[in-house]
Parts: structure tokens; sequence; C-alpha cells
């Protein structure tokens, strides 16, 4: 078909020219679809969709999961299973939009302790760059059963052990001051062997445990940045929005994503089993025996509003990602 208005051929299912942007009314169209724009392609062979705003065709790359419609800037979704809609597909809205705003932060970033006095003065900024970009956020239940010992019932049974073998040992000695010292030592020594080595109370300090906890993990969908996966971060997923491309400033990129939510929802197990081993660690001492277990379910996608800062500081690379929602760091490299 050729377009309405400058006559430039176009694609016979073409809604839009892609030359002056006249809307054109396709033969095929009228004859098969009263609604052509609301009509999508979700066989897994598939290898073009049309845009559910505009109609408009679009052909995706190779591994893309996100594409934008280069009629009308919308935004549309890929999953895994052949080119269907994601329906759950969000964005932060951003706070820090601006280099004025994000350099003070990088500042109260680089600049902390006396080791950093004035990291970032004396450091080159070689790129910063402004995007959105695309994790799965990946809801994970973990459930952790394990063995520990209290240390402080445990000290305190060896101690009160101890004093009780002391002192009945100094019993058991008698009589002068170096007999009794002999004695007591004698006897504490055969006390505290009755007794265990101070294990007397050691069944009253070992204890099982459940440790349980939720996470909103965070799996970034871009094959090419997974070197900054953050580990324990967390999204103000409160705040999420619909996607929408108009929201976005014109002069900030949208990346695409080229990693499926399978892909995700596993790493996303891996990353959590990691941090609640840790977590675990931190609040129990002298674990005997732990087994966790985690629950993962679907995922969502969000775009997120990044600041991607590299510094170069006496050939150091500095790296820092931040959060244009929150400000927060998601990932530093080099500091």
């Amino acid at each position: 078909m050729f377009c309405v208005k400058c006559g430039l051929q176009l694609a016979d299912d073409a809604v839009y020219c892609i030359k002056c942007g006249a809307k054109q009314t396709p033969a095929s169209a009228i004859k098969q679809d009263a609604n052509p724009t609301t009509k999508q392609d979700s066989s897994p062979e598939a290898t073009q969709v049309k845009c559910s705003s505009c109609g408009a065709p679009i052909t995706p790359k190779f591994g893309e999961m996100v594409i934008s419609c280069e009629y009308c800037g919308s935004s549309i979704s890929l999953e895994s299973a052949g080119w269907q809609n994601i329906t759950k597909h969000y964005m932060l809205p951003i706070t820090i939009s601006d280099q004025d705003q994000i350099t003070a932060r990088l500042h109260q970033m680089m600049d902390k302790g006396l080791l950093h006095r004035h990291l970032q003065e004396i450091s080159t900024l070689e790129e910063l760059d402004f995007l959105m970009v695309p994790y799965w956020v990946v809801p994970v239940t973990a459930k952790t059963n394990l063995i520990a010992t209290d240390i402080a019932v445990e000290i305190g049974s060896i101690a009160a052990t101890a004093a009780m073998a002391g002192m009945m040992g100094g019993a058991m000695g008698g009589g002068g001051r170096r007999g009794g010292y002999g004695g007591g030592m004698m006897g504490g020594m055969l006390l505290g062997g009755m007794m265990g080595g101070g294990g007397m109370m050691n069944n009253n300090a070992t204890k099982a445990y459940t440790y349980d906890e939720s996470y909103n993990c965070p799996v970034i969908a871009v094959k090419s940045l997974t070197a900054y996966q953050p580990h324990g971060y967390e999204f103000a997923f409160d705040q999420k929005t619909d996607f929408d491309s108009k929201k976005i400033p014109k002069s900030m990129k949208v990346l695409n994503g080229d990693i499926n939510e399978d892909a995700a929802k596993s790493q996303a197990k891996n990353i959590v089993d990691q941090i609640q081993s840790q977590r675990v660690h931190a609040k129990y001492h002298m674990i005997r025996q732990m087994e966790t277990q985690e629950e993962v379910a679907s995922g969502e996608l969000l775009h997120v509003p990044i600041w991607f800062a590299q510094y170069d500081h006496k050939s150091k690379k500095i790296i820092l990602i931040v959060d244009a929602n929150s400000g927060n760091a998601i990932t530093s490299v080099g500091l």
C-alpha cells in the first residue's frame, strides 16, 4: 500500500506513515478487522507485533523484552513464551532528575570518612548517564530452620560449673593452704570430668530456632549490566505506577531487557539464599545446623530511573549506580 498523503510505499498493515505521520486505512484492516489496533500475534514463532496504542507494526530484535513504538512512543513488554503483553509492567517516579542534584548526591556518597575526604573533587568524571533500567522484582519467602547455641547461656554455664567445681574441690582438698589449693585443683578436675567439661548446662543453651523473612528481590533484566546486580537492595515498590513512556523525559534512554522471568526467578532464589544465610549468621552464633527453603512467586517488571556515574581516581575506576527515585546507591564499585 501507499501513503494516502505523501505516496510513500508502506507495509500493507501500516496505520501511520513513517515519513509524514499521516494515518492510513489499510484495505485489509477494513475487510478483516474493524479494530486492528487491539489485535496481537501471540504465537511463539511471531516475529512482529502491533502497537497496542496506535496499531503500528513493531519488529523486536532478538532477546528484547521491552520495546518502544517508533510511531507513538508507547512501550510494549514481551514475555518469554511468545509475543504476549506483560500485564505487570511498572515504573518508579523520578525525584533526582538533573545534574546538579545528582552531583550533590554523589559528593555525599564519595566524601565519607578521612580516607575519602574530597574524593569526588580529586577524581575525574568519565561518564554520567541517566537511564531507565528494567529490573524483575521477584517476591521470595525464605524460612530457615536452625540449631544454635546461645553464647551468653553457654558462658554462664561454663563459669557456674567451674565455680562449683572449685568450691567442691576445695572442700575435698581440706587441710592447709597449700593442701587446699592442690586438693581443690584435683577436685575441680575430677568434678569437671564428671560434669563433662562444663557440659551440665549445655542442653539449655542449644536450641532450635526458625527465622522467616520476605524479600522483593530485584534482578537486573539486562545481560550487559549483570555485573552491577544489587544484593540486599530493595526498591520503593509501593511507589510504583503503570509504565508510561510519556512520563519519561525524551533525553532519558530507556533500556530494553533481555533476561526472561524464569531466569530472573532462579537468580532471585540464589540471591535470597545468600542474604538469608548472612542474616541468620548475624543473628545467631555457634550454629550447629541450618536449612533454608525458599518460595518464589511470579515477578513483576519494573523500570527504575538510575544515574550511572563512573570516575577515574589515580587510574582506579569508581562506579556508582544511584536510584533516582530514592536517592540511594544501588551498587558501588571501587569505593
